[in-house]
């Protein structure tokens, strides 16, 4: 791999940190806000300089589609021994009114490796739509969720809305909390916690994606 600029190392750093913190890269908005860059097309010059030294990875049509290579992708783990495994419940489609984990929710069981992800997890929730596309999160694919009851500002969570689970971008405003779609074609959900049906199912620590 080619010798990296200061800048695009301090870009590299701000990709890992963002994954390390998020469990996702981030926007070219992000890093141009964080990096004080006048607009994300200077931050897109600097990721296709990073792709052509073969640090990183671009995935085209996608605004977090930005994987680690080389030296700076996660390390290759050994096989690991079956009874360090954790068998992790499969939610497919929530039935209204059920809890998360109940029994008629459950499609399968994976067995994973619980240093794949940011935090050990609780399940997998089977993702359904393209609302958070542009997060590198596809129909179909499976979540890697941590149960929690509450979530900082841009955290990706699990959240249900009266009989409704879905997956948004979380963000808090006083007494009112906005789950941000990752996709121009959705609107945001204002939810009112005080008089709407609202609870925080999970947070995202992970994402595992099924090839067919």
């Amino acid at each position: 791999m080619l010798k990296l600029t200061a800048r695009q190392e301090q870009i590299l750093n701000l990709i890992k940190d963002a994954i390390e913190n998020t469990g996702f890269p981030p926007t070219r908005a992000e890093i141009a806000n964080e990096l004080g860059f006048k607009s994300a097309n200077a931050a897109e010059e600097h990721l296709q300089a990073l792709a052509r030294k073969g640090a990183i990875e671009i995935a085209a049509g996608t605004s977090r589609g930005i994987r680690l290579l080389g030296v700076h992708a996660e390390p290759a783990t050994p096989k690991v021994p079956a009874a360090l495994m954790m068998s992790l419940p499969l939610i497919g489609r929530v039935a209204a009114g059920s809890p998360i984990l109940a029994q008629e929710n459950l499609e399968a069981s994976y067995s994973v490796d619980p240093a794949m992800f940011a935090a050990k997890p609780d399940y997998l929730l089977k993702v359904r739509g393209e609302s958070m596309r542009d997060a590198g999160i596809m129909d179909g694919d499976l979540l890697a969720v941590k149960k929690v009851d509450s979530a900082k500002n841009g955290q990706i969570v699990v959240a249900r809305i009266g009989s409704e689970v879905t997956v948004k971008r979380y963000r808090k405003t006083g007494s009112l909390v906005e789950l941000l779609p990752e996709n121009p074609d959705f609107k945001i959900i204002k939810v009112d916690p005080e008089a709407d049906e609202f609870a925080l199912e999970g947070l995202a620590v992970g994402l595992m994606r099924t090839w067919h």
